[in-house]
Protein backbone atom coordinates (compact mmCIF):
# COMPACT_ATOMS: atom_id res chain seq x y z
CA UNK A 1 0.00 0.00 0.00
CA UNK A 2 1.20 3.51 -0.81
CA UNK A 3 -0.06 5.38 2.23
CA UNK A 4 1.79 8.68 2.60
CA UNK A 5 3.91 8.19 -0.53
CA UNK A 6 3.33 11.60 -2.10
CA UNK A 7 6.52 11.56 -4.17
CA UNK A 8 6.74 9.47 -7.32
CA UNK A 9 10.31 8.18 -7.29
CA UNK A 10 10.20 7.53 -11.07
CA UNK A 11 12.49 4.51 -10.62
CA UNK A 12 15.43 6.77 -9.68
CA UNK A 13 17.28 7.77 -6.55
CA UNK A 14 17.01 11.26 -5.09
CA UNK A 15 20.04 12.81 -6.81
CA UNK A 16 19.16 11.41 -10.23
CA UNK A 17 15.53 12.44 -9.88
CA UNK A 18 16.34 16.05 -8.90
CA UNK A 19 18.84 16.41 -11.74
CA UNK A 20 16.30 15.05 -14.24
CA UNK A 21 13.55 17.45 -13.10
CA UNK A 22 16.02 20.33 -13.12
CA UNK A 23 17.01 19.63 -16.74
CA UNK A 24 13.39 19.16 -17.79
CA UNK A 25 12.41 22.47 -16.17
CA UNK A 26 15.20 24.31 -18.01
CA UNK A 27 14.10 22.74 -21.30
CA UNK A 28 10.47 23.70 -20.66
CA UNK A 29 11.41 27.32 -19.92
CA UNK A 30 13.64 27.52 -23.00
CA UNK A 31 11.38 25.78 -25.54
CA UNK A 32 7.98 26.43 -23.85
CA UNK A 33 6.88 22.87 -24.75
CA UNK A 34 8.40 19.40 -24.30
CA UNK A 35 7.26 15.82 -24.85
CA UNK A 36 7.64 13.22 -22.07
CA UNK A 37 5.70 10.56 -20.20
CA UNK A 38 2.63 11.29 -18.10
CA UNK A 39 4.38 10.37 -14.81
CA UNK A 40 7.36 12.65 -15.48
CA UNK A 41 5.11 15.50 -16.67
CA UNK A 42 3.06 15.41 -13.47
CA UNK A 43 6.23 15.47 -11.35
CA UNK A 44 7.65 18.30 -13.46
CA UNK A 45 4.48 20.34 -13.00
CA UNK A 46 4.83 20.17 -9.21
CA UNK A 47 8.51 21.16 -9.54
CA UNK A 48 8.28 24.06 -11.99
CA UNK A 49 5.05 25.91 -11.13
CA UNK A 50 6.33 27.31 -7.79
CA UNK A 51 9.32 28.67 -9.74
CA UNK A 52 7.00 30.37 -12.21
CA UNK A 53 5.13 31.97 -9.31
CA UNK A 54 8.43 33.15 -7.83
CA UNK A 55 9.40 34.76 -11.16
CA UNK A 56 6.52 37.25 -10.91
CA UNK A 57 8.56 39.18 -8.33
CA UNK A 58 11.68 40.34 -10.16
CA UNK A 59 14.16 40.82 -7.34
CA UNK A 60 17.64 39.61 -6.53
CA UNK A 61 16.30 37.30 -3.86
CA UNK A 62 13.78 35.71 -6.23
CA UNK A 63 16.45 35.17 -8.89
CA UNK A 64 18.76 33.51 -6.39
CA UNK A 65 16.02 31.20 -5.13
CA UNK A 66 15.10 30.16 -8.68
CA UNK A 67 18.77 29.71 -9.58
CA UNK A 68 19.22 27.34 -6.63
CA UNK A 69 16.67 25.01 -8.28
CA UNK A 70 17.60 25.40 -11.95
CA UNK A 71 21.39 25.93 -11.76
CA UNK A 72 21.30 27.67 -15.16
CA UNK A 73 21.83 31.39 -15.71
CA UNK A 74 20.33 31.26 -19.22
CA UNK A 75 17.15 29.60 -17.94
CA UNK A 76 16.79 32.13 -15.12
CA UNK A 77 17.24 35.04 -17.53
CA UNK A 78 14.69 33.59 -19.96
CA UNK A 79 12.24 32.97 -17.11
CA UNK A 80 12.33 36.50 -15.72
CA UNK A 81 12.52 38.35 -19.07
CA UNK A 82 10.20 36.38 -21.38
CA UNK A 83 7.99 34.05 -19.32
CA UNK A 84 7.20 36.21 -16.29
CA UNK A 85 5.49 39.08 -18.24
CA UNK A 86 3.27 36.54 -20.04
CA UNK A 87 2.02 34.84 -16.88
CA UNK A 88 1.77 38.03 -14.78
CA UNK A 89 -2.06 38.08 -14.87
CA UNK A 90 -2.51 34.35 -14.22
CA UNK A 91 -3.07 33.19 -10.64
CA UNK A 92 -1.96 29.61 -11.19
CA UNK A 93 -2.13 26.68 -13.56
CA UNK A 94 0.76 27.88 -15.72
CA UNK A 95 1.27 24.53 -17.45
CA UNK A 96 -0.95 22.25 -19.52
CA UNK A 97 -0.60 18.49 -20.11
CA UNK A 98 -1.91 17.16 -23.44
CA UNK A 99 -1.97 13.39 -23.92
CA UNK A 100 -0.49 12.24 -27.23
CA UNK A 101 -0.88 8.46 -27.13
CA UNK A 102 1.37 5.52 -26.26
CA UNK A 103 5.05 5.03 -26.99
CA UNK A 104 6.16 2.16 -29.18
CA UNK A 105 8.26 -0.43 -27.32
CA UNK A 106 7.21 -0.16 -23.68
CA UNK A 107 3.71 1.27 -24.42
CA UNK A 108 4.26 4.15 -21.96
CA UNK A 109 1.59 6.83 -22.04
CA UNK A 110 3.10 9.96 -23.62
CA UNK A 111 2.08 13.59 -23.35
CA UNK A 112 3.15 17.11 -24.17
CA UNK A 113 3.58 19.60 -21.34
CA UNK A 114 3.61 23.29 -22.23
CA UNK A 115 3.33 26.75 -20.74
CA UNK A 116 -0.28 27.84 -21.24
CA UNK A 117 0.27 31.45 -22.34
CA UNK A 118 2.64 30.49 -25.18
CA UNK A 119 0.09 28.33 -27.01
CA UNK A 120 -1.34 30.50 -29.82
CA UNK A 121 -3.86 27.92 -31.03
CA UNK A 122 -5.67 27.52 -27.70
CA UNK A 123 -5.52 31.25 -26.90
CA UNK A 124 -7.49 32.21 -30.05
CA UNK A 125 -10.73 31.54 -28.14
CA UNK A 126 -10.45 35.01 -26.58
CA UNK A 127 -10.64 36.68 -29.99
CA UNK A 128 -13.70 34.59 -30.90
CA UNK A 129 -15.49 35.74 -27.73
CA UNK A 130 -14.85 39.37 -28.61
CA UNK A 131 -16.33 38.85 -32.06
CA UNK A 132 -19.45 37.30 -30.53
CA UNK A 133 -19.89 40.29 -28.26
CA UNK A 134 -19.61 42.66 -31.19
CA UNK A 135 -22.32 40.77 -33.10
CA UNK A 136 -24.93 41.65 -30.45
CA UNK A 137 -24.74 45.32 -31.34
CA UNK A 138 -24.31 44.63 -35.04
CA UNK A 139 -27.68 46.11 -36.09
CA UNK A 140 -27.00 49.46 -34.48
CA UNK A 141 -23.49 49.59 -35.92
CA UNK A 142 -24.79 48.65 -39.36
CA UNK A 143 -27.43 51.44 -39.21
CA UNK A 144 -24.81 54.02 -38.25
CA UNK A 145 -22.50 52.79 -41.01
CA UNK A 146 -25.35 53.00 -43.57
CA UNK A 147 -26.21 56.61 -42.63
CA UNK A 148 -22.57 57.65 -42.76
CA UNK A 149 -22.20 55.99 -46.16
CA UNK A 150 -25.26 57.89 -47.46
CA UNK A 151 -23.89 61.20 -46.22
CA UNK A 152 -20.52 60.47 -47.81
CA UNK A 153 -22.17 59.56 -51.10
CA UNK A 154 -24.45 62.67 -51.11
CA UNK A 155 -21.68 65.14 -50.40
CA UNK A 156 -19.78 64.78 -53.74
CA UNK A 157 -23.07 65.03 -55.69
CA UNK A 158 -23.85 68.39 -54.08
CA UNK A 159 -20.36 69.64 -54.86
CA UNK A 160 -20.69 68.62 -58.50
CA UNK A 161 -24.09 70.31 -58.76
CA UNK A 162 -22.62 73.54 -57.39
CA UNK A 163 -19.53 73.39 -59.55
CA UNK A 164 -21.41 72.77 -62.84
CA UNK A 165 -22.81 76.36 -63.26
CA UNK A 166 -19.43 77.81 -62.39
CA UNK A 167 -17.86 75.85 -65.23
CA UNK A 168 -20.53 77.14 -67.65
CA UNK A 169 -19.87 80.75 -66.61
CA UNK A 170 -16.14 80.31 -67.14
CA UNK A 171 -16.74 78.91 -70.59
CA UNK A 172 -19.21 81.67 -71.55
CA UNK A 173 -17.05 84.64 -70.58
CA UNK A 174 -14.48 84.19 -73.41
CA UNK A 175 -17.39 83.92 -75.89
CA UNK A 176 -18.75 87.27 -74.72
CA UNK A 177 -15.32 88.87 -75.11
CA UNK A 178 -15.03 87.55 -78.66
CA UNK A 179 -18.49 88.89 -79.51
CA UNK A 180 -17.48 92.34 -78.23
CA UNK A 181 -14.15 92.31 -80.01
CA UNK A 182 -15.63 91.38 -83.41
CA UNK A 183 -17.30 94.81 -84.13
CA UNK A 184 -14.11 96.59 -83.08
CA UNK A 185 -12.19 94.71 -85.77
CA UNK A 186 -14.83 95.67 -88.35
CA UNK A 187 -14.55 99.36 -87.40
CA UNK A 188 -10.79 99.25 -87.79
CA UNK A 189 -11.13 97.72 -91.22
CA UNK A 190 -13.82 100.21 -92.36
CA UNK A 191 -11.85 103.30 -91.37
CA UNK A 192 -9.36 103.17 -94.32
CA UNK A 193 -12.25 102.46 -96.70
CA UNK A 194 -13.96 105.64 -95.60
CA UNK A 195 -10.77 107.63 -96.23
CA UNK A 196 -10.45 106.18 -99.70
CA UNK A 197 -14.03 107.12 -100.49
CA UNK A 198 -13.38 110.68 -99.34
CA UNK A 199 -10.15 110.98 -101.33
CA UNK A 200 -11.63 109.86 -104.67
CA UNK A 201 -14.00 112.84 -105.00
CA UNK A 202 -11.10 115.16 -104.23
CA UNK A 203 -9.14 113.87 -107.22
CA UNK A 204 -12.20 114.19 -109.43
CA UNK A 205 -12.72 117.83 -108.40
CA UNK A 206 -9.11 118.69 -109.23
CA UNK A 207 -9.47 117.10 -112.64
CA UNK A 208 -12.69 119.07 -113.29
CA UNK A 209 -11.02 122.33 -112.31
CA UNK A 210 -8.20 121.63 -114.72
CA UNK A 211 -10.57 120.95 -117.60
CA UNK A 212 -12.52 124.14 -116.85
CA UNK A 213 -9.39 126.30 -117.03
CA UNK A 214 -8.39 124.69 -120.31
CA UNK A 215 -11.86 125.41 -121.81
CA UNK A 216 -11.62 129.08 -120.73
CA UNK A 217 -8.25 129.42 -122.42
CA UNK A 218 -9.55 127.93 -125.66
CA UNK A 219 -12.50 130.27 -125.63
CA UNK A 220 -10.22 133.28 -125.34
Amino acid sequence: MRHGNKVNHLGRKTGHRKAMLQNMACSLIEHKRITTTIAKAKSLRVFVEPLLTKSKTDSTHSRRVVFSYLQSKEAVTELFREVAPKIANRDGGYTRIIRTGYRLGDNAEMCMIEIVDFNELYNNNDSKKTTRRSRRGGKASEGVAATTAEVVEDAPVAEVAEEAPAAEVVEETPVAEVAEEAPAAEVVEEAPVAEVVEETPATESTEEAGTATEEEKTEE
